[in-house]
């Protein structure tokens, strides 16, 4: 894969070792184009670099954006075919490591706001309370609902995620 270099030399240096980790999380991913893949890596580069921000800021400019958005759309791609290679590091993390290992799960609620809930999903009702004539109200709330199961040393070093559902 081909990754940007920094400048100087220490960002140099820390921009190698993303680069070096980003091809060992994705090494275990197969995409049915080798174009994808490469697409995927540089996507993964931009997102790290940005961290917390949005996909427009992270990818910086609107070829990138549009690239990343079309990635992401793309009907050939699914979440297993780009967590692949993120189990695959999990799973070879945990075969080196020594002692315990602890697998934590967690259920994580993305709630959005939507006019026509049925174009995301909906996650449940909720009780409103009464209105002025106390008739009892409610609301839907919409999104996405992600298990995940997290493999961790005893020491607390995470070696990543076992599995996800979403």
């Amino acid at each position: 894969m081909i990754w940007r270099e920094g400048r100087d030399s220490a960002r140099g240096r820390s921009a190698a070792q993303a680069n070096n980790w980003i091809e060992q999380e994705i090494a275990g991913c197969e995409f049915e184009d080798l174009r994808l893949g490469r697409r995927f890596g540089n996507l993964l580069e931009q997102i790290g670099a940005a961290v917390g921000e949005s996909i427009p800021l992270a990818c910086q400019d609107w070829a990138n954006t549009k690239a990343a958005y079309r990635f992401l759309s793309n009907d050939r791609i699914n979440e297993e075919d780009i967590l692949s290679g993120h189990f695959q590091a999990t799973r070879d993390r945990f075969a080196s490591s020594n002692g315990f290992i602890f697998v934590l799960h967690d259920t994580t609620e993305f709630s959005f706001q939507r006019e026509r809930p049925d174009l995301i999903g909906v996650t449940y009702n909720v009780n409103s309370g009464r209105d002025k004539v106390g008739r009892i109200r409610s609301h839907t709330v919409c999104g996405i609902l992600m298990h995940s199961s997290l493999a961790v040393t005893s020491e607390g070093l995470p070696l990543g995620l076992a599995a996800i559902k979403f």
